[in-house]
């Protein structure tokens, strides 16, 4: 009889949908309406909105800080001569924005949509100008498909008035690229709020990974572990952060690679034991059993990039376990991990190792996080996790 082998891997090639990188979404805030300017811009002006929304009038009057750019909604072309090349011009008026544009200002262009003929004219008028801000009267999301389609290969930014930060979160996932951005249109201060910690979960950021070496492989028998399914699609160099003390975690893979008996699920992580801290948004940890359809957790690939992906489902099933143990500049980590040869670990190459077959010795790619945890939130405090 012959001997057992592990199947011959095979990397295949897999297209996530990742057609074209894009470019950060935009957030302005509309501060043409409001009933209370100043308290309302104290917030804002503590958030992540890039530019603010005002009228001619209030021009002088309303104070942004230096990294918020104005823009300035005008309507008659005298007004215009008051106003330095660093603003941006807002305006419905077609040939006005076309005779401050050939002035050299910033243009954008302000519409209302309510019907086919209001929509074919954003898209064409709109294209001449740096920026298109749209207002659909429907709640309808299909206007905002038809102008995404129409500007794709064009340079002018598109934008959709929003007040709400659903409805912003909404429109940047609008057939998958969305909009360049949105303007906020509200008084609300728990909407600017919720917008901006959209904009901040959205954020991609990096972590510092390190060479990890693999010094003890214990295989822990049966017990319970998670998978877990994400809403979105991950490539073969992307994983997750999982591990069992504070002290940080491993990159464990997706399954973007070769499976023998199934195919890929490149929507998910086989993620570890159930007791494991996977790593999340805003710098925090959550355990495996917290985390439910809806949860946000972090996509990392092997350059350290990071993404916020949402959970759409966690698998728990009893499996047999393997520990993997590894030590990264004088700190030991580990991380438990079904113990089969289909969960990748991501090694310090970038390359994926099988779980079953890693050995003292191989080098995989490890984080390390200073300080304690409680409740996931790092907290400055002594503790020791064995």
């Amino acid at each position: 009889m012959k001997p057992k082998t592990a199947p011959v891997e095979k990397e295949v090639s897999i297209n996530n949908g990742y057609a074209k990188a894009q470019l950060p979404k935009t957030v302005w805030f509309d501060a043409r309406n409001l009933d209370d300017e100043r308290k309302t811009l104290a917030l804002v002006n503590n958030m992540r909105f890039e530019n603010l929304l005002i009228r001619f009038e209030n021009y002088g009057k309303l104070k942004a800080p230096r990294r918020m750019k104005l823009i300035v909604e005008v309507t008659k072309a005298a007004a215009v001569e008051s106003l330095p090349k660093e603003v941006t011009l807002c305006s419905k008026d077609i040939e006005l924005l076309r005779q401050v544009k050939s002035d050299g200002y910033s243009t954008t262009f302000l519409h209302q949509i309510s019907n086919q003929d209001e929509m074919d004219a954003a898209w064409q008028l709109g294209q001449e100008f740096d920026n298109l801000v749209v207002e659909f009267t429907s709640v309808t999301n299909i206007p905002l498909e038809l102008l995404i389609a129409r500007l794709q290969k064009k340079s002018t930014r598109l934008l959709k008035i929003v007040d709400s930060c659903q409805d912003a979160e909404i429109a940047f996932g609008v057939m998958e690229a969305g909009s360049d951005g949105v303007v906020l249109s509200t008084s609300d201060l728990n909407e600017i709020k919720a917008l901006d910690k959209l904009m901040s979960i959205q954020e991609t950021g990096k972590l510092e990974l390190f060479k990890a070496d693999v010094v003890d492989i214990q295989h822990m028998g049966m017990g319970h572990r998670s998978c877990v399914d994400t809403t979105t699609l991950m490539k073969q160099n992307e994983g997750m952060l999982v591990g069992s003390t504070a002290q940080g975690g491993i990159l464990v893979s997706s399954e973007t690679h070769f499976l023998p008996y199934m195919d890929l699920r490149p929507f998910r992580v086989n993620a570890g034991a159930v007791h494991s801290y996977i790593w999340a948004p805003d710098d925090m940890t959550r355990y495996l059993t917290e985390l439910k359809v809806g949860s946000k957790v972090l996509c990392i690939d092997t350059e350290g990039n990071t993404r916020s992906v949402t959970v759409g489902r966690v698998k728990t099933e009893v499996r047999p376990l393997v520990k993997i143990e590894v030590e990264v500049k004088g700190v030991r980590l580990n991380t438990i991990v079904q113990d089969d040869w289909h969960i990748r670990i991501l090694g310090a190459d970038g390359k994926p190792r099988n779980a079953s077959t890693i050995k003292e010795g191989d080098s995989l790619l490890a984080y390390l996080s200073v300080g304690a945890r409680h409740v996931g939130i790092k907290i400055e405090e002594k503790l020791e996790e064995k």
